[in-house]
């Protein structure tokens, strides 16, 4: 009896993970911009929050193709909460009075809630990340 075989994409792996965080990255970022754009407050600014998290997880991926889904969501989570604990000193306000692009990257002022939100961002990174790796992996034999 013959198996039928599945037909390979000539496309690298690392190829298509990166496309795909890129895309990931872009619909993140227009998520973002939409949630500011309809909603306000808290609301809005904590999915903000937790999308933030979401854009940094992307782009680990990005850079390291091959890193699995909690080594990813661990890893954003991680420069979240440095980037907010920063906050606790002058030195993200300074930059941020200097550069538009230093205020959104870095903030401002430290809100203690926002490392909530950041963890909830890299939970759902770290969901889709793994469902859509599960998608990817080739089904045992």
């Amino acid at each position: 009896m013959k198996v039928k075989q599945s037909r390979r994409s000539s496309i690298p792996p690392a190829v298509a993970v990166r496309a795909a965080a890129v895309a990931a990255a872009a619909l993140t970022v227009a998520a973002g911009l939409g949630v500011r754009a309809v909603g306000d407050g808290a609301a809005a600014k904590y999915a903000g929050d937790a999308l933030y998290t979401v854009l940094i997880h992307t782009l680990v991926v990005l850079l390291l193709p091959r890193v699995r889904p909690l080594a990813a969501a661990g890893g954003a989570l991680a420069v979240s909460w440095a980037v907010e604990l920063a906050q606790l000193t002058d030195l993200p306000a300074e930059l941020s009075r200097r550069s538009t692009v230093a205020r959104l990257v870095l903030g401002s002022t430290f809100n203690a809630p926002d490392l909530l939100w950041y963890a909830v961002g890299a939970a759902l990174a770290w969901a889709l990340h793994t469902g859509l790796a599960s998608r990817r992996s080739p089904a045992p034999l």
